[in-house]
């Protein structure tokens, strides 16, 4: 017979052969029951590459209008992934769809090989996944420290040896970190979105739109990050942009989406004026 007994922040583990009892932290036990939920929700059966994420068929839709037909896609590791199309095509929804926060029809979403169809958002973001999404979610009424706290609370030791890092890709979040989340400017609130989400170490970071709204000079600095992230080789990356020349700049490949189907994907070097004037011009 197993006892567990709890006592405020401890429990007590009686096991089959002994009467003495083992006293563990509440925090280790409920970090064990997410493991093990995690664990139990995901599968290896079947994964289609060696891909870190591979998107086959997914399918989605918002009331009676279907927003993804059938996306199959792949991020191999250590790469850069461009995702482009015109504007409403379904971009944002298939990030969305990635990271668990909306449902899709049909479908499967691989994982380092495993299945995550059945994971919650934040149960994908804990295996290494991180989202940036369009506008930023800084919490503007925070100091830029305390933005950055929220994430290290989270990851923990990781995070805090990655908060150096963070610091020398965008150095004006070291030099800003008691000023309010709300005053910084648009570019500078992108660093800190990015800086926050590069705390809880992802193996697979999502950003959509990172240069919407920003200048130049700081886009330049996203795209210097970006390619220093990818030299550091343990970091995938999928970027949603619609400024071409920071996409084929930035990424390994691309994919293009139309309707919410994929209509030409290829080698970022590929992305020809041509491509560009039939797919991507409004």
């Amino acid at each position: 017979m197993i006892l567990i007994k709890f006592q405020r922040k401890t429990f007590k583990y009686y096991g089959k052969k002994s009467n003495k009892p083992k006293v563990v932290p509440v925090e280790e036990l409920l970090h064990l029951l997410e493991q093990l939920e995690i664990a139990m929700s995901t599968s290896a059966e079947n994964p289609p590459s060696q891909a870190l994420l591979s998107v086959s068929d997914l399918k989605a839709s918002y009331d009676e209008s279907i927003i993804l037909r059938g996306v199959d896609l792949e991020v191999p590791p250590n790469s850069v992934v461009a995702l482009l199309g015109r504007n409403g095509v379904g971009k944002t929804s298939l990030l969305r769809s990635i990271m668990g926060l909306m449902p899709r029809t049909e479908g499967k979403i691989y994982f380092e090989g495993k299945s995550i169809e059945g994971l919650r958002g934040d149960q994908r973001a804990r295996l290494g996944l991180g989202y940036v999404p369009q506008g930023r979610d800084i919490f503007p009424n925070l100091t830029v420290r305390e933005n950055l706290e929220v994430s290290l609370s989270i990851a923990g030791k990781a995070g805090k040896e990655r908060l150096e890092q963070v610091y020398t890709l965008f150095p004006v979040i070291h030099e800003m970190l008691a000023r309010k989340g709300g005053v910084l400017s648009g570019g500078q609130q992108q660093q800190l979105a990015i800086g926050r989400a590069l705390l809880t170490n992802p193996k697979l970071l999502i950003l959509d739109e990172p240069t919407e709204g920003i200048q130049p000079s700081i886009i330049d600095q996203i795209e210097d990050a970006i390619h220093l992230l990818k030299k550091q080789g343990n970091l995938s990356i999928i970027l949603v942009e619609q400024y071409l020349d920071f996409a084929k700049a930035a990424s390994d490949k691309f994919y293009i989406l139309d309707r919410g189907s994929v209509v030409l994907t290829g080698e970022s070097e590929e992305l020809t004026s041509e491509v560009i004037g039939k797919h991507l011009t409004v």
